[in-house]
């Protein structure tokens, strides 16, 4: 993802304000190794900035989508996940406490069989691949319950998926 500074100059070259919220996400997401949901840089950035509004960064997420600046990922249900990594990859998907990486590999031989493509011109291909992440194939007890939970961050939470 971009610094925050080249981020700021792309957003007044497009006409667009950037105020001290902005700034605060930009900043956000630049030092994260997440793909965060918009309420996790929501609670991140009321560390600095407590009458930052929700409204703000999820409008601030779409706006930096809407540039190409961040893909929004659709990996199922819950709250949309936001990539600042815009190299090509791929994602793993935890089912138990959402975790998602990221999947450096090269599918580029992966295709469409003849007669099930339905006339699609294939130009980019994105596999989610679902699972149980090791942390809790580890913490599952057993009666098949996740024995820990991911909190909700009161202050700006370190790197994890």
């Amino acid at each position: 993802m971009k610094s925050p500074d080249e981020l700021t100059t792309a957003f007044r070259d497009r006409g667009l304000r950037v105020t001290p919220q902005r700034q605060a996400i930009f900043r956000i997401l630049h030092e994260s190794h997440r793909h965060p949901t918009a309420e996790w840089v929501f609670e991140s950035a009321r560390v600095d900035l407590p009458t930052i509004s929700l409204k703000t960064v999820y409008q601030t997420l779409n706006d930096l989508s809407a540039k190409g600046e961040l893909q929004q990922l659709h990996i199922g249900p819950g709250s949309a996940r936001f990539d600042p990594n815009d190299a090509p990859h791929h994602h793993l998907v935890c089912e138990s406490c959402g975790g998602v990486v990221d999947l450096h590999a090269d599918f580029t031989d992966l295709q469409v069989p003849d007669g099930l493509g339905h006339g699609f011109l294939v130009s980019s291909t994105e596999i989610v691949f679902r699972g149980r992440c090791a942390e809790c194939t580890a913490a599952e007890d057993g009666a098949g319950v996740v024995a820990h939970a991911r909190p909700t961050p009161r202050r700006r939470p370190a790197p994890h998926a």
